[in-house]
């Protein structure tokens, strides 16, 4: 059936259910797993350096140090999926499934079908947030990217659209009051 599983993670509550449900289905294949995390620049989770061009106008002293604590901050932020990923992929292999990671900065979509087409991935398995319309339009969806871009069959596992979360967390509000 499927001999190579890309799974594309990112930190999201989702990417634990998104693992599970891969990893299930690799032990089911014997299939090789690729746990992929991509590092991109305009998620909102990732080291922002706008403010310190700024900065360099004025206070060029200033600068380099800002400088230096994005550059470590960035490094934190990369060690810390990469930590994510290791685990994910020890976790996998203790039950038999061979495992790689990678891990890579760009644009998620268009980082994930580059990988599948170069790995030569059967199955990609991805999260779906639920996003829609105006959300959707403005946010974007890796999602919807990698179904119609994809060189292989695509498994989208399906989250808690936004307007669920929202009416789970009015109606938790309610209760507790």
């Amino acid at each position: 059936m499927f001999h190579k599983i890309l799974v594309a993670l990112d930190n999201s509550d989702l990417s634990e259910h998104v693992f599970t449900c891969a990893l299930n289905l690799a032990k089911a294949t014997d299939s090789k797993l690729l746990l992929l995390h991509v590092l991109n620049p305009l998620d909102q989770d990732y080291p922002d350096s706008t403010i310190y061009h700024a900065v360099d106008a004025y206070y060029s002293t200033l600068y380099d140090k800002m400088i230096k604590r994005w550059q470590e901050e960035l490094a934190e932020y990369e060690e810390h999926r990469l930590a994510m990923l290791q685990s994910l992929a020890s976790e996998a292999e203790a039950v038999g499934v061979s495992t790689e990671i990678s891990q890579n900065i760009g644009d998620s979509g268009r980082t994930i079908c580059a990988m599948a087409r170069t790995w030569k991935a059967g199955l990609i398995v991805l999260g779906r947030r639920g996003r829609a319309g105006v959300s959707e339009l403005f946010l974007g969806s890796v999602s919807n990217y990698v179904l119609h871009h994809a060189p292989c069959s695509v498994l989208t596992v399906q989250g808690k659209n936004e307007s669920e979360l929202d009416l789970k967390q009015k109606e938790a509000a309610v209760v507790s009051v």
